[in-house]
Protein backbone atom coordinates (compact mmCIF):
# COMPACT_ATOMS: atom_id res chain seq x y z
CA UNK A 1 0.00 0.00 0.00
CA UNK A 2 1.42 3.19 -1.10
CA UNK A 3 2.53 5.78 1.82
CA UNK A 4 -0.05 8.58 2.23
CA UNK A 5 0.82 12.19 0.82
CA UNK A 6 1.55 14.65 3.61
CA UNK A 7 -1.28 17.51 3.99
CA UNK A 8 -0.70 20.70 4.56
CA UNK A 9 -3.35 23.23 5.55
CA UNK A 10 -3.93 26.40 3.93
CA UNK A 11 -4.12 29.06 6.49
CA UNK A 12 -4.42 32.78 6.33
CA UNK A 13 -5.38 35.79 8.77
CA UNK A 14 -8.10 37.65 7.83
CA UNK A 15 -9.25 41.58 9.11
CA UNK A 16 -12.50 42.14 9.36
CA UNK A 17 -13.76 46.12 9.93
CA UNK A 18 -16.54 46.86 12.34
CA UNK A 19 -18.43 48.95 10.53
CA UNK A 20 -21.34 49.83 13.29
CA UNK A 21 -21.81 49.38 17.54
CA UNK A 22 -22.98 51.66 19.95
CA UNK A 23 -21.50 54.09 21.76
CA UNK A 24 -22.25 52.32 25.15
CA UNK A 25 -21.24 49.39 23.25
CA UNK A 26 -17.91 50.99 22.27
CA UNK A 27 -17.35 52.30 26.06
CA UNK A 28 -17.71 49.01 27.52
CA UNK A 29 -15.30 47.21 25.20
CA UNK A 30 -12.42 49.74 25.98
CA UNK A 31 -13.33 48.97 29.46
CA UNK A 32 -12.88 45.42 28.71
CA UNK A 33 -9.80 45.71 26.64
CA UNK A 34 -8.07 47.77 29.92
CA UNK A 35 -8.93 45.02 32.45
CA UNK A 36 -7.95 42.30 30.71
CA UNK A 37 -4.89 44.65 29.65
CA UNK A 38 -3.54 44.27 33.19
CA UNK A 39 -4.18 40.12 33.14
CA UNK A 40 -1.75 40.02 30.05
CA UNK A 41 1.06 41.98 31.42
CA UNK A 42 0.62 39.90 35.25
CA UNK A 43 0.44 36.40 33.49
CA UNK A 44 3.26 37.84 30.83
CA UNK A 45 4.90 38.60 34.22
CA UNK A 46 4.44 35.65 36.17
CA UNK A 47 4.66 33.05 33.50
CA UNK A 48 7.66 34.25 31.78
CA UNK A 49 9.96 33.09 34.07
CA UNK A 50 12.42 29.91 32.68
CA UNK A 51 10.41 28.08 36.46
CA UNK A 52 7.55 27.70 33.63
CA UNK A 53 9.54 26.56 30.74
CA UNK A 54 7.93 24.07 28.59
CA UNK A 55 4.37 24.64 30.89
CA UNK A 56 1.13 23.39 28.89
CA UNK A 57 -0.93 26.51 27.93
CA UNK A 58 -3.85 24.70 29.74
CA UNK A 59 -2.32 24.70 33.06
CA UNK A 60 -1.45 28.03 32.83
CA UNK A 61 -5.07 29.33 34.33
CA UNK A 62 -5.11 27.97 37.40
CA UNK A 63 -1.55 29.30 38.36
CA UNK A 64 -2.83 33.14 37.57
CA UNK A 65 -5.82 32.64 39.50
CA UNK A 66 -3.48 32.40 42.74
CA UNK A 67 -2.52 35.79 43.05
CA UNK A 68 -5.56 37.61 40.24
CA UNK A 69 -9.06 36.63 39.74
CA UNK A 70 -11.78 37.74 37.67
CA UNK A 71 -13.66 39.31 40.97
CA UNK A 72 -11.26 41.56 41.49
CA UNK A 73 -11.47 43.11 38.08
CA UNK A 74 -14.93 42.47 37.57
CA UNK A 75 -14.62 40.25 34.70
CA UNK A 76 -16.10 37.23 33.37
CA UNK A 77 -13.29 33.92 34.35
CA UNK A 78 -13.87 32.89 30.61
CA UNK A 79 -12.68 36.10 28.89
CA UNK A 80 -9.72 36.10 32.02
CA UNK A 81 -9.03 32.55 30.66
CA UNK A 82 -8.83 33.03 27.18
CA UNK A 83 -6.70 35.68 27.19
CA UNK A 84 -4.69 34.30 29.72
CA UNK A 85 -4.19 31.10 27.42
CA UNK A 86 -3.37 33.20 24.78
CA UNK A 87 -0.55 35.01 26.60
CA UNK A 88 0.94 31.60 27.52
CA UNK A 89 1.05 30.20 23.67
CA UNK A 90 2.86 33.38 22.85
CA UNK A 91 4.99 32.63 25.85
CA UNK A 92 5.40 29.22 23.80
CA UNK A 93 6.63 30.89 20.67
CA UNK A 94 9.14 32.95 22.40
CA UNK A 95 10.81 29.46 24.11
CA UNK A 96 10.83 27.64 20.28
CA UNK A 97 11.85 30.64 18.81
CA UNK A 98 15.27 30.74 21.93
CA UNK A 99 15.68 27.28 21.27
CA UNK A 100 16.28 27.61 17.81
CA UNK A 101 18.35 30.49 18.29
CA UNK A 102 20.63 28.11 20.86
CA UNK A 103 21.21 26.03 17.45
CA UNK A 104 24.75 27.78 16.90
CA UNK A 105 25.74 27.48 20.96
CA UNK A 106 25.11 23.62 21.07
CA UNK A 107 27.02 23.07 18.03
CA UNK A 108 30.05 25.17 19.13
CA UNK A 109 29.89 22.97 22.61
CA UNK A 110 29.34 19.77 20.93
CA UNK A 111 30.91 19.92 17.39
CA UNK A 112 31.10 17.63 14.54
CA UNK A 113 28.71 13.97 13.26
CA UNK A 114 30.69 12.63 16.75
CA UNK A 115 28.48 14.71 18.46
CA UNK A 116 25.12 14.30 17.11
CA UNK A 117 23.73 12.69 20.31
CA UNK A 118 24.48 14.87 22.76
CA UNK A 119 22.94 17.94 20.27
CA UNK A 120 20.10 15.80 20.21
CA UNK A 121 19.93 14.72 24.05
CA UNK A 122 20.75 18.66 24.47
CA UNK A 123 17.48 19.42 22.61
CA UNK A 124 15.29 16.96 24.51
CA UNK A 125 16.80 18.71 27.47
CA UNK A 126 15.40 22.26 26.15
CA UNK A 127 11.83 20.89 25.42
CA UNK A 128 10.95 20.34 29.21
CA UNK A 129 12.64 22.35 32.67
CA UNK A 130 15.17 19.66 32.37
CA UNK A 131 17.87 22.40 31.36
CA UNK A 132 17.91 23.99 34.46
CA UNK A 133 20.49 20.86 35.92
CA UNK A 134 22.98 21.04 33.13
CA UNK A 135 25.29 24.10 33.88
CA UNK A 136 25.64 24.53 29.91
CA UNK A 137 22.01 24.72 29.03
CA UNK A 138 20.93 26.72 31.68
CA UNK A 139 23.59 29.42 31.40
CA UNK A 140 22.99 29.83 27.32
CA UNK A 141 19.04 30.11 28.12
CA UNK A 142 19.62 32.46 30.62
CA UNK A 143 21.83 34.75 27.88
CA UNK A 144 19.24 34.31 24.94
CA UNK A 145 16.29 34.27 26.59
CA UNK A 146 14.24 37.54 27.69
CA UNK A 147 11.94 37.77 29.98
CA UNK A 148 8.58 38.48 28.07
CA UNK A 149 6.47 41.77 29.37
CA UNK A 150 3.03 43.33 27.82
CA UNK A 151 1.74 46.60 27.17
CA UNK A 152 -0.78 45.41 25.19
CA UNK A 153 -4.19 47.18 26.17
CA UNK A 154 -6.57 46.68 23.11
CA UNK A 155 -7.26 43.52 22.51
CA UNK A 156 -10.33 40.78 23.61
CA UNK A 157 -9.95 37.27 22.82
CA UNK A 158 -13.30 35.11 22.05
CA UNK A 159 -13.04 31.17 21.49
CA UNK A 160 -16.48 29.91 19.18
CA UNK A 161 -18.25 29.66 22.45
CA UNK A 162 -17.42 33.38 23.40
CA UNK A 163 -19.53 35.11 20.51
CA UNK A 164 -22.66 33.93 17.83
CA UNK A 165 -22.16 35.23 14.26
CA UNK A 166 -25.72 35.57 12.29
CA UNK A 167 -25.53 36.92 8.26
CA UNK A 168 -27.57 40.24 7.97
CA UNK A 169 -26.75 40.80 4.36
CA UNK A 170 -24.21 39.65 1.33
CA UNK A 171 -21.45 40.94 3.42
CA UNK A 172 -22.46 42.21 6.62
CA UNK A 173 -22.49 39.84 9.97
CA UNK A 174 -23.54 40.34 13.16
CA UNK A 175 -21.96 39.26 15.84
CA UNK A 176 -23.29 39.21 19.68
CA UNK A 177 -20.24 39.11 21.61
CA UNK A 178 -20.01 38.32 25.55
CA UNK A 179 -19.80 41.17 27.93
CA UNK A 180 -19.16 42.04 31.12
CA UNK A 181 -22.53 41.62 32.51
CA UNK A 182 -24.01 37.49 32.81
CA UNK A 183 -26.30 36.79 30.06
CA UNK A 184 -26.02 40.33 27.81
CA UNK A 185 -23.93 40.06 24.85
CA UNK A 186 -22.79 43.14 22.94
CA UNK A 187 -23.99 43.35 19.37
CA UNK A 188 -21.33 45.11 16.27
CA UNK A 189 -21.65 44.42 12.59
CA UNK A 190 -18.82 43.20 10.99
CA UNK A 191 -17.71 43.44 7.18
CA UNK A 192 -16.75 39.96 5.93
CA UNK A 193 -16.86 37.87 2.65
CA UNK A 194 -17.31 34.78 4.74
CA UNK A 195 -18.70 33.90 8.22
CA UNK A 196 -16.75 34.54 11.01
CA UNK A 197 -16.18 30.96 12.78
CA UNK A 198 -13.10 29.63 15.34
CA UNK A 199 -11.21 31.55 17.57
CA UNK A 200 -11.11 35.43 17.08
CA UNK A 201 -9.24 38.33 18.21
CA UNK A 202 -11.32 42.04 18.67
CA UNK A 203 -8.34 44.76 18.49
CA UNK A 204 -8.81 48.47 18.49
CA UNK A 205 -6.70 49.57 15.49
CA UNK A 206 -5.49 53.13 17.04
CA UNK A 207 -3.96 54.23 13.86
CA UNK A 208 -7.37 53.52 11.78
CA UNK A 209 -9.32 54.87 14.92
CA UNK A 210 -11.86 51.64 14.45
CA UNK A 211 -12.59 47.83 16.03
CA UNK A 212 -11.32 44.80 13.59
CA UNK A 213 -11.94 41.01 13.78
CA UNK A 214 -8.71 38.77 13.13
CA UNK A 215 -9.56 35.49 12.89
CA UNK A 216 -7.77 32.60 11.44
CA UNK A 217 -9.67 31.05 7.67
CA UNK A 218 -8.81 27.73 6.16
CA UNK A 219 -8.47 27.53 2.86
CA UNK A 220 -8.40 23.75 2.46
CA UNK A 221 -5.20 20.98 2.37
CA UNK A 222 -3.02 20.76 -0.49
CA UNK A 223 -1.02 17.60 -0.71
CA UNK A 224 3.06 17.30 -0.90
CA UNK A 225 4.21 14.98 -3.63
CA UNK A 226 7.04 13.15 -2.30
CA UNK A 227 9.65 14.15 -5.04
CA UNK A 228 10.30 17.81 -5.16
CA UNK A 229 12.48 19.71 -7.18
CA UNK A 230 15.17 21.43 -5.40
CA UNK A 231 16.47 25.06 -6.04
CA UNK A 232 18.27 27.57 -3.83
CA UNK A 233 17.25 31.59 -3.39
CA UNK A 234 19.54 34.24 -2.73
CA UNK A 235 17.64 36.89 -0.70
CA UNK A 236 18.47 40.08 -2.25
CA UNK A 237 18.43 43.90 -1.77
CA UNK A 238 17.61 45.02 -5.65
CA UNK A 239 15.21 42.39 -6.13
CA UNK A 240 13.57 40.05 -3.44
CA UNK A 241 14.92 36.48 -4.41
CA UNK A 242 17.29 35.27 -7.40
CA UNK A 243 16.95 31.62 -7.99
CA UNK A 244 19.23 29.24 -8.90
CA UNK A 245 17.60 28.54 -12.08
CA UNK A 246 18.08 32.08 -13.02
CA UNK A 247 14.96 33.76 -12.69
CA UNK A 248 14.15 37.19 -10.48
CA UNK A 249 11.51 37.24 -8.50
CA UNK A 250 10.52 40.85 -7.06
CA UNK A 251 12.16 43.13 -9.15
CA UNK A 252 12.26 46.81 -8.27
CA UNK A 253 12.50 45.81 -4.19
CA UNK A 254 15.98 47.56 -3.58
CA UNK A 255 14.24 51.03 -5.51
CA UNK A 256 11.47 50.83 -3.40
CA UNK A 257 13.32 50.60 -0.16
CA UNK A 258 15.63 52.78 -0.78
CA UNK A 259 12.60 55.62 -2.00
CA UNK A 260 10.67 55.29 1.03
CA UNK A 261 14.37 56.02 3.33
CA UNK A 262 15.17 58.84 1.40
CA UNK A 263 11.77 60.45 1.77
CA UNK A 264 11.45 59.71 5.39
CA UNK A 265 15.49 61.37 5.84
CA UNK A 266 14.33 64.58 3.77
CA UNK A 267 10.95 64.71 5.50
CA UNK A 268 12.73 64.22 9.25
CA UNK A 269 15.55 66.64 8.39
CA UNK A 270 12.68 69.48 7.41
CA UNK A 271 10.53 68.46 10.88
CA UNK A 272 13.96 68.98 12.57
CA UNK A 273 14.37 72.96 11.20
CA UNK A 274 10.54 73.22 12.21
CA UNK A 275 10.98 71.44 15.71
CA UNK A 276 14.07 74.70 16.14
CA UNK A 277 11.60 77.26 14.74
CA UNK A 278 9.19 75.71 17.26
CA UNK A 279 11.28 76.11 20.70
CA UNK A 280 12.92 79.31 18.95
CA UNK A 281 9.45 81.26 19.48
CA UNK A 282 8.51 79.38 22.40
CA UNK A 283 9.67 82.63 24.72
CA UNK A 284 9.03 85.32 22.31
CA UNK A 285 5.70 84.23 20.50
CA UNK A 286 4.30 81.16 21.81
CA UNK A 287 1.24 81.21 20.11
CA UNK A 288 3.14 81.00 16.70
CA UNK A 289 5.36 78.21 18.31
CA UNK A 290 1.88 76.56 19.11
CA UNK A 291 1.01 76.37 15.20
CA UNK A 292 3.88 75.31 14.48
CA UNK A 293 3.40 72.19 16.68
CA UNK A 294 -0.37 71.89 15.81
CA UNK A 295 -0.42 72.77 11.95
CA UNK A 296 3.38 71.31 10.67
CA UNK A 297 4.63 68.43 13.39
CA UNK A 298 1.73 66.09 13.79
CA UNK A 299 2.56 62.11 12.59
CA UNK A 300 -0.86 61.87 11.46
CA UNK A 301 -0.17 62.54 7.42
CA UNK A 302 3.46 60.84 8.02
CA UNK A 303 1.90 57.61 9.53
CA UNK A 304 -0.21 57.12 6.74
CA UNK A 305 1.78 57.79 3.86
CA UNK A 306 4.43 55.02 6.29
CA UNK A 307 1.75 52.95 5.76
CA UNK A 308 1.49 53.07 2.46
CA UNK A 309 5.49 52.77 1.79
CA UNK A 310 5.36 49.58 4.27
CA UNK A 311 1.88 48.03 2.62
CA UNK A 312 3.89 48.34 -1.18
CA UNK A 313 6.63 46.99 -0.29
CA UNK A 314 4.91 44.04 1.44
CA UNK A 315 2.75 43.37 -1.56
CA UNK A 316 5.67 42.78 -3.59
CA UNK A 317 7.51 40.54 -1.56
CA UNK A 318 4.55 38.54 -1.23
CA UNK A 319 3.83 38.69 -5.00
CA UNK A 320 7.71 37.69 -5.07
CA UNK A 321 6.78 35.10 -2.77
CA UNK A 322 3.96 33.76 -4.64
CA UNK A 323 5.92 33.62 -8.13
CA UNK A 324 8.51 31.88 -6.62
CA UNK A 325 6.11 28.74 -4.93
CA UNK A 326 4.23 28.91 -7.81
CA UNK A 327 4.32 24.71 -7.65
CA UNK A 328 5.55 22.34 -4.57
CA UNK A 329 9.29 22.86 -4.10
CA UNK A 330 11.98 22.43 -1.82
CA UNK A 331 14.21 25.90 -1.19
CA UNK A 332 16.92 26.54 0.38
CA UNK A 333 17.40 29.56 1.85
CA UNK A 334 19.82 31.47 3.38
CA UNK A 335 19.46 31.55 7.31
CA UNK A 336 19.30 35.48 8.00
CA UNK A 337 18.10 35.35 11.57
CA UNK A 338 21.41 37.09 13.16
CA UNK A 339 22.54 40.65 12.63
CA UNK A 340 24.46 40.47 9.79
CA UNK A 341 27.88 41.55 10.60
CA UNK A 342 30.71 42.80 8.45
CA UNK A 343 32.61 46.39 7.49
CA UNK A 344 30.90 49.56 8.47
CA UNK A 345 29.14 51.05 5.72
CA UNK A 346 27.76 54.82 5.19
CA UNK A 347 24.52 55.72 7.05
CA UNK A 348 22.85 55.88 3.92
CA UNK A 349 23.40 52.77 3.48
CA UNK A 350 23.15 51.52 6.64
CA UNK A 351 19.73 53.28 6.88
CA UNK A 352 18.62 51.48 3.40
CA UNK A 353 19.44 47.98 4.79
CA UNK A 354 17.86 48.36 7.83
CA UNK A 355 14.65 48.95 5.95
CA UNK A 356 15.48 45.66 3.98
CA UNK A 357 12.72 44.10 5.97
CA UNK A 358 14.29 40.19 5.32
CA UNK A 359 12.03 39.11 8.31
CA UNK A 360 8.88 39.74 6.32
CA UNK A 361 10.45 38.22 3.61
CA UNK A 362 11.18 34.86 5.59
CA UNK A 363 7.30 34.67 6.73
CA UNK A 364 6.16 35.58 3.36
CA UNK A 365 8.36 32.39 1.81
CA UNK A 366 6.89 30.01 4.83
CA UNK A 367 3.40 31.08 4.20
CA UNK A 368 3.07 30.55 0.71
CA UNK A 369 5.94 27.01 1.41
CA UNK A 370 2.41 25.92 3.37
CA UNK A 371 -0.76 27.12 0.73
CA UNK A 372 1.54 24.78 -1.89
CA UNK A 373 2.87 22.18 -0.03
CA UNK A 374 6.90 23.54 -0.62
CA UNK A 375 9.38 23.21 1.58
CA UNK A 376 11.36 25.60 3.10
CA UNK A 377 15.27 24.89 4.30
CA UNK A 378 17.21 27.31 5.65
CA UNK A 379 21.32 26.58 5.81
CA UNK A 380 24.18 28.00 6.70
CA UNK A 381 25.05 31.36 4.55
CA UNK A 382 28.38 32.35 5.33
CA UNK A 383 30.55 32.31 2.08
CA UNK A 384 28.22 31.67 0.03
CA UNK A 385 28.54 35.37 -1.70
CA UNK A 386 32.25 34.69 -2.41
CA UNK A 387 32.45 30.69 -3.66
CA UNK A 388 32.93 30.39 -7.19
CA UNK A 389 29.55 27.93 -7.98
CA UNK A 390 31.61 26.52 -10.91
CA UNK A 391 34.97 24.77 -8.64
CA UNK A 392 33.27 25.67 -5.23
CA UNK A 393 36.17 26.98 -4.48
CA UNK A 394 37.17 30.70 -2.85
CA UNK A 395 39.27 31.27 -6.13
CA UNK A 396 37.83 34.86 -7.34
CA UNK A 397 36.30 38.37 -5.94
CA UNK A 398 33.39 39.79 -5.86
CA UNK A 399 32.83 42.97 -7.07
CA UNK A 400 29.58 44.78 -6.53
CA UNK A 401 26.80 42.61 -8.55
CA UNK A 402 29.84 40.77 -10.65
CA UNK A 403 31.87 37.65 -9.10
CA UNK A 404 35.31 37.37 -11.20
CA UNK A 405 36.37 34.13 -11.23
CA UNK A 406 40.32 33.12 -10.66
CA UNK A 407 39.94 32.70 -15.14
CA UNK A 408 38.65 35.96 -15.48
CA UNK A 409 35.22 34.69 -16.64
CA UNK A 410 32.42 36.77 -14.81
CA UNK A 411 29.37 35.42 -12.70
CA UNK A 412 25.96 37.55 -11.82
CA UNK A 413 26.52 37.42 -8.00
CA UNK A 414 23.49 36.69 -7.22
CA UNK A 415 22.93 33.70 -9.00
CA UNK A 416 26.22 32.66 -8.36
CA UNK A 417 24.91 32.92 -4.51
CA UNK A 418 21.45 31.05 -5.22
CA UNK A 419 23.73 27.98 -7.01
CA UNK A 420 25.84 27.48 -3.70
CA UNK A 421 22.92 28.00 -1.24
CA UNK A 422 21.29 25.06 -3.61
CA UNK A 423 24.63 22.98 -3.37
CA UNK A 424 25.16 23.68 0.62
CA UNK A 425 21.44 22.00 1.23
CA UNK A 426 22.93 18.75 0.68
CA UNK A 427 26.60 19.50 1.52
CA UNK A 428 27.06 17.13 4.52
CA UNK A 429 30.59 18.92 5.93
CA UNK A 430 28.57 22.46 6.56
CA UNK A 431 25.27 22.53 8.63
CA UNK A 432 23.04 25.72 9.20
CA UNK A 433 24.38 26.15 13.20
CA UNK A 434 28.00 25.07 12.18
CA UNK A 435 30.09 28.74 13.13
CA UNK A 436 31.58 30.96 10.57
CA UNK A 437 35.18 30.00 11.13
CA UNK A 438 34.63 26.26 11.04
CA UNK A 439 33.29 27.12 7.52
CA UNK A 440 36.09 28.75 6.37
CA UNK A 441 38.41 26.28 7.45
CA UNK A 442 36.19 23.58 4.93
CA UNK A 443 36.06 25.63 2.31
CA UNK A 444 39.73 26.43 2.58
CA UNK A 445 40.37 23.01 2.60
CA UNK A 446 38.90 22.33 -0.38
CA UNK A 447 40.62 25.08 -2.08
CA UNK A 448 43.67 23.63 -1.45
CA UNK A 449 42.76 20.42 -2.99
CA UNK A 450 41.72 22.18 -6.20
CA UNK A 451 45.37 24.10 -6.03
CA UNK A 452 46.72 20.80 -5.81
CA UNK A 453 45.34 19.10 -8.89
CA UNK A 454 46.71 22.52 -11.00
CA UNK A 455 50.14 22.07 -9.49
CA UNK A 456 49.70 25.20 -7.43
CA UNK A 457 49.56 26.03 -3.23
CA UNK A 458 47.26 28.66 -1.30
CA UNK A 459 50.51 30.47 -1.17
CA UNK A 460 50.67 31.11 -4.82
CA UNK A 461 46.80 31.82 -5.07
CA UNK A 462 47.32 34.98 -3.20
CA UNK A 463 49.69 35.88 -4.93
CA UNK A 464 48.42 35.67 -8.47
CA UNK A 465 45.45 37.63 -6.78
CA UNK A 466 43.09 34.42 -6.98
CA UNK A 467 42.36 34.27 -3.62
CA UNK A 468 41.65 36.81 -0.70
CA UNK A 469 44.54 37.95 1.53
CA UNK A 470 42.02 38.02 4.54
CA UNK A 471 41.98 34.00 4.62
CA UNK A 472 45.78 33.91 5.24
CA UNK A 473 44.68 34.85 8.44
CA UNK A 474 42.53 31.34 8.82
CA UNK A 475 44.18 28.83 11.05
CA UNK A 476 43.47 25.96 8.63
CA UNK A 477 45.43 28.30 5.83
CA UNK A 478 48.27 28.60 8.25
CA UNK A 479 48.56 24.67 8.78
CA UNK A 480 48.12 24.09 4.75
CA UNK A 481 50.63 26.71 4.24
CA UNK A 482 53.21 25.29 6.62
CA UNK A 483 52.47 21.77 5.59
CA UNK A 484 51.79 20.31 9.14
Amino acid sequence: MPKPKKRAEKLSTQTSPVVRMSAQVKTELLTTMQRLGVVRSEAYNKLGSVNYWGLDWKKAYPLVRVFRTPESLDLPSKLMEWTVSDVFKAINAQQAACIEALGKEIWRRYPGNDNQDKRNQCYRQLKTTEFLADSFLHRIVRKQYQRGHSWVRNQIVYQQGGYKCKRISRHRYQLELAGLQRGKRNQIIVRSHRKIKGQIRLIYNKDLERFEIHWLVNYGTVDTPKKLKEIGIDKAYTEAYYDSDGNVHGGGLGKLASQKSDRITAKNMNRGKLWALSRKYKEINPAKSARILENNLTRKTENRRYRLDLAAIASLISSASKSLLSEPIKVFAEDLTKPIKGKPHSKAMSRKLNAWMKGYMRDSLQKWANWTGSVITEVQASYTSQVDSVTGTLLGARKGDNLIRFTGDVLQADLNAARNLLVRGADKDITRFMPKEEVQAVLIRRTACFLKGLGLTLLNAVELGWLDSKHTKCKAFKELASGS
